[in-house]
């Protein structure tokens, strides 16, 4: 009995082997559901991108993870690449993605196998796919004489250049000229002054005598008061800017002492006083027309002054 109990009980190492056997069932999956991959092209040049195709065929229930840019492409270096929606037919699920590589490898022929990855619960399981290969086209051929350079055809035709803008010699010669400007204004600085000031003087002068002009025009035609004064009153701001001073606010007795009692200034503001405030307006118009001439003369004298000294 003792003997039929031992031989027919099994071994410790049997019983190791059975479960070893059935982990090892369980974890493998059947050879016609491994991923597969393939290039879309049987060669390929030095820096030419290339599709490689990977495909897996699954359950629908398992959680299946495609590899992303991170994933390791030697020889070949990861483009971009773009997927397509899982589709799920009769039972079966198939995920597909379409990888854009390029090599800069010179072996004659290159091979990639990509996995992926499938999850189950906490762990990882990677299945690869089978190698797959993809010859390299050269675009020399090898000489036949080893250390023999090839034949080099010279070319000595000229081609077109577009022009370019020379930025670094305009904003040079811009530099340039801006300091030669302003050497030009700082040294010849207060003779431009005095021409822009001469300038101004003329111009002022030139307005004042259409204006004054015109006031003594109304005045002829209409005998107003109101545009006599007017004219006196141009005359005064007029010799106030002129001499920068402030005779419009002085009274006649004023002006002739501030110049020093001038017979032309005396006699025309005499003059204007009576017409204007004494109301005196004669039908002989040769003592107004003698005031507004007084008046003007003064006037240019004065501009005359002022602009030698410019």
């Amino acid at each position: 009995m003792a003997d039929f109990r031992s031989s027919s009980r099994p071994t410790l190492a049997a019983v190791v082997l059975a479960l070893a056997s059935l982990t090892t069932a369980a974890q493998t999956p059947p050879a016609d559901s491994l991923p597969r991959g393939r290039f879309q092209r049987a060669g390929v040049r030095v820096g030419e991108v290339l599709e490689y195709e990977l495909t897996y065929e699954h359950a629908p229930e398992l959680a299946v993870i495609f590899p992303d840019s991170a994933a390791n492409f030697a020889p070949f270096e990861y483009v971009d690449r773009r997927y397509s929606p899982t589709r799920t037919r009769q039972g079966r699920s198939l995920d597909r993605a379409v990888y854009r590589l390029r090599t800069f490898s010179l072996d004659s022929v290159q091979v990639l196998s990509l996995p992926v990855t499938l999850l189950r619960g906490r762990d990882t399981l990677l299945l690869p796919t089978a190698p797959t290969r993809v010859r390299l086209l050269r675009t020399v051929a090898p000489t036949t004489v080893v250390g023999s350079a090839p034949q080099l055809r010279q070319n000595v035709r000229l081609l077109p250049v577009e022009a370019r803008f020379n930025y670094p010699y305009w904003l040079a010669a811009l530099a340039g000229l801006l300091v030669l400007t302003g050497g030009l204004v700082l040294g010849f600085r207060r003779s431009l002054r005095g021409r822009y000031r001469r300038y101004r003087l003329r111009k002022n002068h030139a307005y004042f005598l259409a204006q004054y002009a015109r006031h003594i025009e109304r005045f002829t035609l209409s005998r107003s008061l109101t545009n006599m004064e007017r004219a006196i009153t141009l005359w005064k701001n007029y010799l106030s800017a002129l001499e920068d001073n402030n005779i419009s606010s002085l009274t006649t007795r004023e002006i002739v002492a501030h110049y020093q009692d001038d017979t032309d200034v005396s006699l025309a503001l005499r003059l204007a006083d009576r017409v204007i405030y004494g109301n005196q307006v004669s039908e002989d118009e040769s003592e107004t027309d003698l005031a507004f001439v007084l008046l003007r003369t003064f006037a240019e004298r004065q501009f005359q002054k002022v602009y030698a000294v410019s």
